[in-house]
């Protein structure tokens, strides 16, 4: 397994430019969050739905790249489960519409965004990409706060 600095480093190679810098900062975690909400409304015996089986082993995958990292991205999980319970609460009748809305809008943000880097995104390269994002992320988080990682 890759450690986390290296697939950091490497997926950092393709997020120089401010502006898709900024435009990651909004539609990863719009995409996460989406994706979360999709995942809610797909119900599994025993743990409740499918978003917190996903989390839960993607908490484990963040765990395996850094004994710290884990605990913001479980955070992250946490609320955005907890907007998905509250959707799928109050707008029930609508909530594929607003996974898809959501996950369309923030993914042509983000090829707009690697548009004007004029580099491919790092998940064509490696799925596990998928994954950093919101690591990445995360990490700029940590050092910002000088939390280790």
């Amino acid at each position: 397994m890759r450690t986390l600095n290296s697939l950091i480093d490497e997926y950092s190679e393709s997020h120089i430019h401010p502006q898709n810098i900024l435009i990651h900062w909004i539609c990863v975690p719009v995409i996460f969050f989406s994706i979360v909400e999709f995942l809610f409304c797909i119900t599994l015996p025993l743990v409740g739905n499918l978003a917190i089986l996903s989390l839960l082993l993607l908490t484990i995958y963040y765990f395996l790249l850094s004994k710290t990292l884990w605990i913001g991205m479980l955070i992250l999980g946490l609320i955005c489960i907890t907007i998905a319970f509250y959707i799928n609460v109050h707008f029930y009748e609508h909530r594929f519409t607003i996974f898809l809305v959501l996950f369309v809008s923030a993914w042509i943000g983000q090829f707009f965004g690697h548009k004007i880097e004029g580099k491919k995104p790092s998940f064509l390269k490696d799925l596990q990409f998928l994954l950093i994002g919101p690591a990445w992320l995360m990490v700029k988080l940590y050092r910002k706060a000088g939390i280790p990682v």
